[in-house]
């Protein structure tokens, strides 16, 4: 039996349903990890910080004025003399254009500690901004730090072929699904992706996991979305909870599906 909470939340509700309240939270999966951290950066009463332990896109620009692109000890400076700032956006140089580097397990450690921050939300997964996604064999890196795990997969997926269209590295979602290239993602492959240990539970192993089902923007993909939840409660002990979002939307949360 399954709990629906269907009264629409506020932002300060998501914060809450993602147990992002204070530590560090990393973000895996694809379809809007980035939406999902930047609306808890600016919705957070306290100080943030934003950083990656995977490649992350630059930063957006109401994030300029307190950003850091910078490595070994001068990293660490630049972040902490931004003492007066809320929301602090760290991540290293890269040469991949318009891509930043991510932090190691250690300099993020070390940031969230001593730059006084209450909570740090990483982007700890790259999806090519795609819809869903199944890990690689080197993936995802989550830093041992971490508190809380929320796995991210888009709503927009299902009913949609399976195909290089909607997923990074589409193979992948195959063998741990079960479904075939070309065919509809269903609510039962989305809830294998989220329950597998091959999929979105890849590495997180002893933290908190909190599933994010987003992208949920309309009736008809709440209903999936509800069932793909459900589902995957079902098929795995490891979670509680699976939250239904839209990061678009002026109330961030559709719904949470609970377990009874």
């Amino acid at each position: 039996m399954y709990i629906s909470e269907t009264e629409k939340a506020a932002e300060g509700d998501l914060i809450d349903a993602l147990n992002a309240r204070e530590g560090i939270v990393s973000f895996v999966g694809a379809g809007g990890k980035k939406s999902a951290m930047f609306r808890i950066a600016d919705a957070h009463p306290g100080r943030v910080a934003i950083t990656a332990t995977a490649h992350i896109e630059r930063f957006p620009r109401r994030y300029r004025d307190a950003s850091v692109l910078a490595g070994g000890e001068d990293l660490y400076e630049r972040v902490f003399a931004l003492r007066n700032a809320r929301v602090v956006a760290f991540a290293k140089s890269c040469d991949l254009p318009g891509r930043h580097a991510g932090v190691t397990d250690e300099e993020l450690r070390r940031l969230y500690v001593d730059g006084g921050f209450d909570v740090c939300v990483v982007k700890a997964d790259g999806a090519r901004g795609k819809l869903i996604k199944a890990p690689a064999e080197h993936e995802p890196p989550i830093a041992a730090c971490t508190t809380v795990v929320v796995p991210v997969v888009s709503a927009r997926a299902l009913g949609q072929p399976l195909s290089e269209k909607i997923a990074h590295r589409p193979e992948r979602v195959a063998a741990v699904t079960g479904a075939r290239v070309g065919e509809p993602m269903t609510t039962e492959h989305v809830a294998r992706l989220l329950s597998s240990t091959d999929g979105l539970l890849k590495n997180t192993r002893g933290f908190k996991v909190v599933p994010l089902i987003n992208m949920v923007d309309d009736p008809g993909r709440e209903r999936l979305a509800r069932q793909a939840a459900e589902q995957a409660l079902a098929l795995t002990d490891r979670f509680d909870l699976v939250v239904l979002g839209a990061m678009k939307k002026a109330e961030p949360v559709v719904d949470v599906v609970r377990r009874a």
